[in-house]
């Protein structure tokens, strides 16, 4: 199977090569050429499977013969293992045809960890077959930074960065991150936004020079093996709910997009997935992208759903990039209109078409706290804000014609206040986290500079 970049100004590569490289030379995002078509017995032979006979499967798909499909599944089995749950992302109904997925039985307690555990295994396997070492350098809202540490840390071929907004996640996901006694992990707290550490990140990326210095990858959900490896709690919680002779919805909180566009190439390989719904905070630049074609950056605006506070969201070029049947003179065209005009329009055919199969909504602060409680009053469940906006655009989305699971992207344990504050009730950390305030950190404040952080890299590495 090859890879192209959305921006069409490099050739083809493999799958290994879209792994180590993360984004594309031409700043683009790696996609299939063409997706794996699955057929109702690929679905039907993964019911009642571990969670990593089907994670392999669906590697495989995207794999081709780059790594030995034995070695795929070791490393699915041992991603398994470091679940909490038997189920690995287990289902739990909280009302008729409603569900809630579970993501948060990792390491880390995010959503993050089923991909990034699989990531840092097929990349440390990779990279000691072919006698290299990587420096990864990523940005996080929260979770993806302590999901990558923790799946990264004490790897001997890679060395990692990793960049946050300076006071703008919680003190759990902080000290997730600065916590790690390991001297290959480097936590930096940049002053700014999620989205300008974003920005730094993709400006060290489009440096060939310091790419190929460093020997920069990434780990952020730009990197195509963190969207194929997100596939897999699609199709284990469809079939769990008759797929493929019945359809599902998902409701899904996504800020960066690649949770979401998961499930888009989920359906894409022939899962029957009725409706994606896209569910926002008040940052709302996907909803309001939907609802009018226009997609334009403002402000953005603390929450009490952290992860998703973004305007930048990477991966919805890759939606673009299909959306436009692969025209990569558009997608150059409507990123380089939102670098220097902070704003692009959506073609209405494209937009149109989307539309059949996603829908769009955000929840306020109030809407957040509101269902956290009466959630928690009726049916004894706490969910995290995330999770939580997910129901409330679930439910603004209105009548189920087919089951529909909102993704619970985090435990309510990594933002206690929130959840304390609409029920009252401080949700504990599991016991693998309980001495979590208690270790020592070691914060790193940097300047929200690309020559700062460069200079900070080259100086550790």
């Amino acid at each position: 199977m090859q890879y192209i970049s959305t921006r069409g100004n490099c050739p083809p590569v493999n799958f290994e090569t879209a792994l180590l490289a993360g984004l594309a030379p031409d700043g683009g995002l790696y996609v299939p050429q063409n997706f794996p078509k699955w057929s109702e017995k690929d679905f039907t032979e993964c019911a009642g499977k571990p969670f990593a006979f089907v994670a392999a499967k669906v590697l495989n798909s995207f794999a081709g013969d780059t790594i030995p499909a034995e070695i795929i599944l070791d490393i699915c089995q041992k991603t398994q293992n470091r679940f909490a749950h038997a189920q690995t992302t287990p289902l739990v109904q909280i009302a008729p045809d409603e569900y809630i997925l579970e993501l948060f039985h990792g390491p880390t307690l995010a959503f993050k960890d089923v991909a990034m555990q699989i990531l840092a295994q097929l990349m440390n396997y990779t990279l000691t077959q072919q006698g290299r070492r990587a420096t990864v350098v990523g940005a996080t809202s929260g979770d993806t930074g302590s999901a990558a540490i923790e799946a990264l840390a004490g790897l001997p071929n890679i060395d990692v960065f990793i960049l946050y907004p300076h006071n703008r996640v919680s003190d759990v996901q902080r000290r997730q991150m600065t916590t790690s006694p390991h001297k290959n992990i480097h936590s930096l707290a940049v002053d700014g936004t999620f989205d300008d550490c974003q920005n730094i990140v993709k400006a060290m990326f489009n440096d060939h020079a310091f790419r190929d210095e460093v020997g920069l990858t990434g780990v952020n959900s730009i990197n195509w093996v963190r969207i194929a490896s997100q596939i897999v709690y699609y199709i284990t919680s469809a079939i769990e709910l008759g797929a493929p002779q019945k359809q599902v919805s998902f409701s899904v909180p996504t800020g960066n997009f690649g949770d979401i566009y998961a499930g888009f190439v989920a359906k894409k390989m022939g899962l029957p997935i009725e409706k994606l719904i896209i569910a926002t905070n008040q940052n709302d630049i996907l909803t309001r992208a939907f609802e009018t074609g226009n997609y334009t950056l403002n402000a953005v605006v603390p929450t009490t759903s952290p992860s998703m506070d973004i305007q930048i969201s990477s991966n919805f070029e890759r939606l673009l990039f299909d959306a436009y049947h692969q025209d990569a003179t558009k997608i150059r065209a409507a990123m380089e209109q939102l670098k220097t005009h902070g704003t692009f329009i959506i073609e209405p055919t494209a937009l149109k078409s989307m539309k059949t199969y996603m829908c769009a909504h955000h929840a306020t602060e109030e809407d957040v706290k509101l269902k956290i409680q009466t959630l928690y009053q009726s049916s004894n469940y706490l969910a995290d804000p995330h999770t939580a906006v997910g129901l409330v655009a679930s439910d603004k989305t209105g009548k189920r014609a087919s089951p529909r699971i909102t993704l619970a992207t985090a435990h309510p344990a990594k933002f206690p206040d929130a959840v304390k504050t609409a029920t009252g009730v401080h949700p504990a950390l599991p016991a693998h986290l309980a001495d979590l305030f208690e270790r020592a950190e070691k914060i790193t404040q940097i300047e929200n500079s690309t020559n700062s952080v460069a200079a900070y890299i080259r100086a550790q590495i």
